[in-house]
């Protein structure tokens, strides 16, 4: 499991934030984007892709996309 590859998994959760403002220190919760619907959307990413389910909690905890990265990483292995 690559970051780079989790960003780009995240960034296509967006329709309307071009791909190049999400990097590793993007605090998503500040994105004009960002709603309890993309929220949704990024759990079923990570249950898809990485079969790891996220709580709405760890969600709320992750301050960063890499925040994110760290708890999926840890809760697959």
């Amino acid at each position: 499991m690559e970051l780079k590859d989790f960003i780009q998994n995240f960034a296509e959760q967006f329709d309307d934030t071009p791909a190049s403002e999400f990097t590793a220190e993007t605090v998503f919760h500040e994105l004009d984007e960002y709603s309890s619907l993309i929220a949704l959307s990024i759990i079923s990413m990570v249950d898809e892709e990485y079969g790891v389910m996220l709580s709405g909690n760890e969600m709320k905890a992750a301050v960063t996309i890499e925040d994110l990265y760290n708890t999926v990483k840890s809760k697959a292995e």
